[in-house]
């Protein structure tokens, strides 16, 4: 990780579960982040989570990702502030269950899941991406993505309606990024982390998935998958990276 310290890296969703768990691991390894939610208050009492020595290294920033101006405030304030982005993790995204793809009256839960899993990777990808291109800077985009964007799963409780869908499309969108980066002349990679059931909050009571004998991975299985996509010499790209509890039947 030597490469990358006091290296800038963006990590969204950054409040709570997979990101606030990554956000606090990559200061720990060096880097200064810049952590991105609509929960400011829960990025201040992240900071002041870790040792007081590396407070100064997190930087708390409100952004809704699924807004691009904000995206594009937010990337312009990061370049301003500290010359530009190295690393972007882009972990925002959400589940909304008990709503059918089928159902009448679903618009608004069925567009919040594109928005925030599809169109703010679009947006933050684009932004970090150009930083990283502008500067010449062998960079690293990591997108987490999930195993029902290989395969679309039987629901443990409730529809997972367009979840699999834009979830499908990051898979898709992870390899056209390559593929672009490639054609761009540039040597920054992307790898899409594909993990199966992670303890968070993405869906209400979670522990309880674990009393029925689904088997969960803890955010910091997802965290430390990142560094180690990070920690991977210059000419190596782990392109997608599945990550299973042991015992997963999906």
């Amino acid at each position: 990780m030597e490469r990358w310290q006091n290296k800038v890296a963006v990590v969204t969703g950054a409040s709570a579960g997979i990101g606030a768990a990554t956000a606090a691991d990559l200061v720990k390894n060096g880097f200064i982040v810049v952590a991105l939610a609509r929960r400011e208050e829960r990025l201040q009492e992240n900071q002041r989570a870790l040792p007081e020595h590396l407070q100064s290294r997190y930087y708390p920033r409100k952004c809704d990702v699924t807004n691009e101006e904000e995206v594009k405030d937010t990337f312009a304030w990061i370049e301003i502030r500290f010359g530009g982005t190295d690393v972007l993790v882009n972990n925002a995204g959400i589940i909304a269950l008990g709503v059918d793809l089928s159902a009448e009256d679903n618009t608004q839960p069925i567009r919040n899941i594109v928005e925030t899993n599809i169109m703010s990777v679009v947006y933050c990808v684009r932004e970090a991406f150009n930083s990283m291109k502008k500067r010449n800077f062998d960079g690293h985009i990591v997108v987490i993505n999930s195993i029902a964007g290989h395969k679309v799963p039987m629901p443990i409780v409730g529809s997972l309606n367009i979840y699999p869908p834009s979830k499908f499309a990051v898979t898709a969108m992870v390899e056209t990024y390559r593929q672009e980066f490639a054609n761009a002349g540039t040597k920054v990679k992307v790898t899409s982390i594909s993990p199966g059931g992670v303890l968070t909050e993405i869906i209400p009571n979670m522990e309880a998935f674990q009393d029925t004998g689904y088997p969960l991975l803890n955010v910091e299985d997802i965290s430390n998958a990142i560094l180690y996509v990070l920690s991977t010499p210059p000419h190596v790209q782990v392109h997608e990276l599945t990550i299973k509890p042991i015992g997963e039947k999906v």
